[in-house]
């Protein structure tokens, strides 16, 4: 398989075989001993009781949680890895990004069991193979009840055979060279275009620590999102406007002030588009915060799922609402209610927005101004930090 073509990387990737194995180990470093288990979400999650689900000619992510995951560790390598237990469960679908997750789950049984009584105490890592994310409400629990975990919502063939094929030693190393060229930035401006028109966003850091998702979480209680390979920040502050592409095709104009998105403009598409975000935006203010701004650190292909083309070295996102990353017990002032509002990827890449020009990404920094991202691909100071 070839990666998406960025002009520093001439030579078309190629990534080994999936390995369950490697990636399991790699990521948590089991113990002999441990307890896992696999978390999907199902409309009705009854269908999970002898594994009916399986029946129906939907659920492809579910399905791949079963045939890769579950039944890879059930068939060698659960006692390949000296592991305890491996289970499967069934939570009803939440319908949007890190919302707060049901009280109850549903086993291969059919017996009703609780999240927090029989599943976040009972095991050492959970693995959640969903349609939408959990991150956030998974590592509140983690937090909590001391488990390790990760997310791989929206898993595809693409991301199976290439961001979970990689190794993630590999991947935690770029990422921490990246994360050191970009840290304590005072702010990032934004240059785009759309039909002609420009368009500028800044947003400030506050000189705060770069974070990182990195794919490594040996420790608890930690919970990664995979594919990992992202260096992203917590906005202190942003002012501006920015145009955003829905996922019918419709392009709205964003207007910022005081970190929020306080009114949207319709540019071209389905005007209904637009007006049911306003309308969600005006009903639930904590929405519109704009949560994180994070940039992709890896050569990755495209795979049509944002938990991996958000990895992608030369695209970057802007979270709106809940911090994918966060647990839901931020300090921060803006996060304070926050814990049901959705979580809201707008991604920036040549293959998912190319009506939109991003002239130009710049980073403020010790009193220096560094390109970042120029017409989707990385800068040559991102890449002078790769070489070190």
């Amino acid at each position: 398989m070839e990666a998406t073509t960025l002009s520093p990387f001439k030579q078309a990737r190629k990534f080994p075989p999936f390995n369950l194995s490697h990636l399991l180990r790699t990521i948590f470093n089991p113990k002999k001993g441990e307890r896992l288990c696999i978390l999907i979400d199902l409309e009705d999650p009854t269908l999970v009781k002898e594994f009916a689900f399986l029946k129906h000619p939907k659920h492809p992510v579910q399905k791949k949680a079963y045939n890769i995951f579950y039944q890879g560790l059930r068939n060698g390598l659960m006692k390949e890895l000296g592991l305890a237990a491996c289970d499967l469960y069934a939570y009803k679908t939440t319908g949007g990004s890190n919302l707060e997750l049901p009280e109850t789950a549903i086993a291969t049984s059919g017996k009703a069991v609780s999240l927090k009584d029989n599943i976040y105490p009972a095991y050492d890592i959970i693995l959640c193979i969903t349609e939408y994310s959990a991150t956030a409400p998974l590592t509140a629990a983690g937090k909590r009840y001391g488990f390790r975990g990760a997310t791989m919502h929206g898993m595809n063939d693409v991301v199976l055979e290439s961001g979970l094929s990689v190794d993630y030693n590999d991947v935690s190393r770029d990422t921490e060279k990246l994360r050191l060229g970009m840290t304590h930035a005072d702010s990032v401006d934004i240059d785009f275009a759309v039909d002609s028109h420009d368009y500028h966003l800044h947003i400030d850091l506050g000189r705060q620590e770069a974070q990182k998702s990195h794919g490594i979480c040996h420790v608890k209680p930690d919970v990664v999102n995979l594919p990992a390979g992202e260096v992203y920040f917590v906005p202190t502050d942003a002012k501006g406007s920015f145009p955003m592409k829905f996922d019918d095709g419709t392009i709205g104009i964003m207007h910022v002030d005081q970190c929020r998105i306080k009114a949207i403009d319709f540019l071209r598409g389905n005007k209904k588009t637009v007006d049911e975000l306003s309308h969600k935006f005006k009903a639930d203010p904590a929405a519109s915060i704009l949560g994180e701004l994070g940039f992709g650190t890896q050569v990755l292909p495209f795979a049509g799922s944002d938990i991996q083309d958000e990895k992608i070295f030369g695209t970057f996102h802007i979270a709106t609402g809940r911090n994918d990353h966060l647990s839901g017990n931020v300090t921060l002032e803006k996060f304070a209610n926050t814990r049901n509002a959705t979580h809201d990827d707008i991604l920036f890449s040549s293959t998912k927005t190319p009506e939109i020009t991003v002239k130009q990404v710049r980073m403020s920094r010790n009193g220096q101004s560094q390109i970042l991202i120029e017409k989707y691909e990385p800068s040559e100071y991102l890449l002078s930090l790769l070489k070190h």
